[in-house]
């Protein structure tokens, strides 16, 4: 039996419901512009330093091409100072395999990094 007067159906209940949707719908779309905004921002930090990273590697190369330049001149010899050169390099390196450990980068990474989801979430809890 089906009565007309039905509690199930009166506009309260429906703008309570309707304001319930349109407030999931602006959760939703809250949510998407935080993701949207973070993947701005990782893009962006990704591209200023690749670009950081050439140029820097630019530099370094001709850092190192003026370098065994001058000491070809010291050395008065045409390779010799590029050399030289190499060798820092491949003493540097060997420095990096036998020196230093990956837990010296973790460590700088722990703290570079820690909670930075929950320092950069600007909502009240």
């Amino acid at each position: 039996m089906a009565y007309d007067d039905d509690d199930s159906k009166t506009p309260r209940n429906d703008s309570l419901v309707g304001n319930l949707k349109g407030y999931l719908d602006t959760r939703i779309d809250l949510v998407r512009l935080e993701v949207q905004e973070k993947v701005k921002v990782a893009f962006v930090g990704t591209m200023h330093g690749a670009a950081m990273a050439i140029i820097g590697l630019f530099f370094l190369i001709f850092l190192s091409i003026f370098a065994g330049l001058a000491l070809n001149e010291v050395f008065d010899s045409s390779f010799w100072g590029f050399g030289a050169v190499a060798g820092f390099y491949l003493v540097l390196l060997i420095i990096f395999l036998v020196g230093v450990d990956k837990k010296l980068f973790q460590g700088v990474a722990d703290k570079l990094l820690d909670n930075t989801i929950y320092k950069s979430d600007k909502r009240q809890a």
